[in-house]
Parts: C-alpha cells; structure tokens; sequence
C-alpha cells in the first residue's frame, strides 16, 4: 500500500546554529549536563511555538467569527509529531541510551531520526511490510535503520516494543510507560494557546487517530484551569475518518471507555490513513477529554477532507495534509447546527502537505 501519512518529502534543513549545538551534544569530553542542555536548546529553537493565526477569509465565506488555527505544520519536520519525538530523544539521552526503537507510518519515524540524529542515538524504526511511504527517504537521510516486519501497524508496535525490550533499546512508541512523556509534550499546545489568548478557547477541534494529542491538549488545559489561569476548559471536538476509528465508534455508541473496531472493516486510502486504526493507544485518554469537556466527536469522509484542504489551500493559502483537516470539519459541522457565535475557537492542523 502506497500511503500518505506525511507531508511530502522536503529536505530538512538543519541550520549552522542547530548543527553546532548537535556536535556539542554528541561530543563526549563534555560533561551530560553540558549535552544535556545543549539538546533541549536545540528543542527551544526547533520544536513547538507554532503560530496561532485566524483564518478571516473562511470566518467571512462560512459566516463564523474569530476562528483561530493552531498550525503544527511549522515543527522541523512538518507534524506536531516532533514534540513528541523531541521529548522521548531527550528522555533516552537523559537515561543514557544508545539506541531508540519505534514504530511509524511515516511522521512520527521522520520525527524521532531527525531528533535521534541531531542527538547521536541510533534509530531502529519499524514499518509494516505492506506500507510505502514516501518519508522513508528522510529517515534513511538522518541515518535511521528501517526494519520491515509483517502485520498491522499495531502488530508491528507490539513486535518493536518487544525487540526493545529483548535488546536494551529505548521503546519509543506509543502507550504504555511513554503515555505521560507524550502527554506532557502535547500539554504544551494548550500553554502555547493561553499565552496568545490569555484564556481557553470556547471549543478546541483535533484530528484523532491513536488519541495522543487531544488528550495531552485536554491535559493541559485542565492543568491551566485548576490554576486559575484560565476561566474555562475548552470544549474538545474530534474528527477522524468515517467508521475507521475506535475512538469516534466509541463515543457515537455511548461508551465510557474506547473498544477496538474489527481490523477487517477497515479499508485504508492515501487520504485517510493518518486517521485510521483498530485500536487506539492513548483511545481512553481522548475518549475521556471528549465526555468531560460535553465535546463530540464525528465521521469525516475522504472526500471532505480533500475538499477542505483544496479550500484551505485557496482560502488561506495554507498547504494542509487533508487527514490534518478533519478536527476543522467537524468544528464546522457543530457550527452548522449551533451557530457558532461571539466567542473563540481554535482547530488544530497537524500536518502540512
């Protein structure tokens, strides 16, 4: 299968100031507090502070007011994945790994071997067998070692978890004892969004596929409110593809907890297959975010979602992966229904394309 989970390829461009602080994180006369600090400069200048932007022309074409875009699609390697990445590389060189282990579609792979290059770690990413991706070129480019196994995507996480474990490698994958590293990494849009607002949005919108980064959203606006930093915790909207998702089947049949849909139901494309799974790692997390915050969660078909990206793209001028579209979607269907009015909204757009 031929998929699109990513952006397309670009060469990253690592540039003289990040370079020189890499060679003094990889240079080992200097003491770990010295790497150490070097490589979460490294994060400052690379990873998150992503723009807060409205996007006016389609308040005035779809007659909603102060709609805001949280655009991830500036991260070094063109997803919110690199927050993440960023934080388990740093995570693996703090506990002093040689060695990262995970496995991807497509971003979250580019992600960690761009942070395990800049780090000097080695990077074992695993792909399923069956999957092409057009960022397998980019891991290879930061010295990653791509291993195929057979399988689902989830099969594959579970096999590379295991050889992580048999061979001292640091897991770097989803779930699991990363849930709260991810978590936290995640916690840090919300922050972001505070600082630019000073409140929380009325409603936040996010694709969800494992359910990651809404519930480390979620987490954080929480962490604001009980501080009295904000007056409201947002209310959460997702948006995933129509009936490929355990998290948006959960919460349409009125459960508390996420339950995994039959793989064999599942038909992926180049469109939606960011979005899809059978099971959802952090599923609970977001189902949980979803029902405290009196969100909803909706299908989006392949279709709306291209269109949208096609309309992103013309509107606004933002070159967006169409799955990174479906949270907008499904804010706008609410919108369609409620008239949204008189307040702030803000979507998350997780990829650039």
């Amino acid at each position: 299968m031929n998929i699109l989970d990513g952006v397309k390829t670009a060469d990253i461009k690592i540039t003289t100031e990040v370079g020189n602080l890499s060679e003094m994180v990889k240079d080992t006369s200097l003491s770990l507090i010295d790497r150490l600090e070097s490589f979460e400069d490294i994060i400052s200048l690379e990873v998150g502070d992503t723009s807060l932007n409205r996007l006016r022309n389609l308040e005035r074409e779809l007659d909603i007011r102060q709609l805001f875009v949280k655009y991830e699609g500036e991260n070094p390697t063109g997803t919110q994945k690199d927050r993440i990445a960023f934080a388990q590389v740093h995570d693996a060189f703090r506990r002093n790994y040689d060695t990262i282990a995970l496995a991807t579609c497509g971003n979250y792979g580019v992600a960690v071997a761009y942070a395990s290059f800049l780090a000097g770690i080695s990077c074992k990413i695993f792909i399923p067998e069956s999957y092409h991706t057009e960022r397998i070129r980019e891991m290879q480019n930061f010295e990653a070692e791509i291993i195929r196994l057979p399988g689902t995507y989830e099969d594959t996480v579970s096999a590379s978890s295991r050889l992580a474990n048999e061979n001292e490698w640091y897991d770097a994958n989803p779930g699991g004892s990363n849930t709260s590293l991810q978590l936290a990494a995640y916690a840090e849009i919300a922050t972001e969004i505070y600082d630019h607002l000073r409140d929380a949005p009325k409603y936040l919108a996010a694709p969800v596929s494992n359910g990651t980064l809404l519930a480390g959203v979620y987490r954080g606006f929480v962490n604001l409110y009980k501080r009295g930093k904000t007056s409201r915790i947002p209310v959460f909207v997702a948006g995933s593809a129509s009936s490929k998702n355990p998290i948006i089947a959960s919460f349409k049949a009125g459960l508390d907890t996420c339950r995994d849909i039959d793989p064999k139901i599942i038909k992926e494309t180049s469109i939606n297959e960011p979005l899809i799974n059978w099971h959802s790692f952090d599923g609970d997390e977001a189902l949980y975010a979803i029902r405290q915050s009196g969100g909803e969660a909706h299908y989006i078909s392949d279709k709306k979602l291209k269109d949208m990206s096609t309309f992103l793209h013309k509107k606004e001028g933002y070159r967006i992966l169409p799955a990174s579209t479906s949270g907008l979607i499904a804010m706008l269907e609410i919108h369609k229904k409620m008239n949204l009015i008189n307040d702030r909204y803000v979507v998350i757009l997780t990829a650039r394309y």
